[in-house]
């Protein structure tokens, strides 16, 4: 039910994002940075005028929701009930874009660390460069998701309590970056936070607010033009905090284990292994097999997939590979 509602939003999401750019000037500024309120007003309306639906969509997810609920089961025991803890590892859908067709498909978790058959979303990608789920109400599933576009738009799309529907511009000139992502909080607040890097190998962070909004960008460091990949989603290392892996153009992939301190939000590198780049792409989408772990994701060029489980303590954060799919080098994963 979850990848039928996103299936949903994503749609309105990526129309409404497609008639913003053909209704906004598209240059860019110099750095990263916010928008006036009247460009969130503009994707709103664009959101509203693309799907002419919101009562019934609201009612869809009131009863996909609900469904979700009964149908948990004791694997997630807990997820979705307010009073319950909070679920520090999230379950992301994996974003799979058709090469030729440029259509998004999801890919949704089985729960027993693979996927479901796919999900079209039925509206093209062709105007986006990247999407990045987060999950701020902490209940184990995305509830807001920013959209990079190749323009170098960023747009933030989420649901609140009330299960409705937002949008909004946050910035322009996100085309500096080489790779934007979120690996949770990097802060202690509750919201995920941002992270790109820029041309010249730099990381910077950036704070966010439940509506999307996020601070100046702060600088970490550089030298991360080393690397070809640089993945993560909440805690690897089992202490708490968000890390995130790094490959570097020898296939070695590094851990940096999260600080907790925004301002300089991770400690020095630690090697987990070699021989990585027999793998094309890395991505993770959280906790995939439902044991409450952090998972990543590893795609091999002729297509096939795997998973490698998290340990839940560094420096081997991984456990063994495990083969979940093939035919997957059709798509570019996000």
């Amino acid at each position: 039910m979850t990848a039928i509602r996103r299936r949903r939003a994503l749609r309105g999401a990526l129309a409404a994002t497609a008639a913003t750019i053909a209704l906004a000037a598209t240059a860019g500024t110099a750095f990263a940075s916010g928008d006036p309120a009247a460009a969130a007003d503009r994707a709103r309306a664009a959101a509203d005028a693309v799907t002419g639906r919101q009562a019934e969509r609201q009612a869809e997810r009131q009863a996909e929701r609900q469904a979700e609920r009964q149908a948990g089961g004791a694997q997630r025991a807990g997820t979705f009930a307010a009073a319950d803890a909070p679920v520090e590892t999230p379950t992301f859908t994996m974003n799979a874009v058709h090469k030729q067709t440029k259509e998004l498909y999801l890919y949704s978790s089985d729960r027993e660390g693979g996927f479901r058959p796919r999900y079209p979303v039925e509206v093209s990608f062709d105007h986006s460069a990247d999407v990045i789920d987060v999950d701020n109400d902490k209940d184990g599933y995305g509830d807001g998701t920013w959209f990079l576009g190749k323009n170098g738009t960023l747009d933030y799309h989420w649901f609140t309590d009330d299960h409705q529907q937002h949008s909004k511009q946050v910035g322009k000139g996100w085309d500096i970056y080489t790779k934007v992502l979120s690996p949770g909080s990097i802060g202690g607040a509750a919201e995920a936070d941002l992270l790109g890097v820029d041309k010249t190998g730099v990381l910077w962070s950036y704070l966010a607010y439940p509506d999307g909004s996020l601070t100046a960008r702060t600088r970490v460091g550089g030298g991360w033009g080393q690397y070809d990949q640089v993945e993560g989603q909440a805690d690897l290392s089992g202490d708490g905090r968000a890390d995130i892996v790094a490959r570097d153009k020898a296939g070695v992939l590094w851990l940096y284990q999260g600080t907790g301190d925004y301002k300089a939000p991770f400690a020095g590198r630690t090697k987990i292994g070699s021989g990585w780049n027999v793998y094309d792409r890395l991505l993770s989408v959280g906790d995939l097999d439902a044991d409450g772990r952090t998972d990543l994701i590893a795609r091999k060029p002729n297509g096939d997939l795997f998973r490698y489980s998290g340990s839940g303590s560094a420096p081997a954060v991984f456990q063994k590979p495990v083969k979940i799919g093939h035919g997957f080098q059709i798509y570019n994963l996000l």
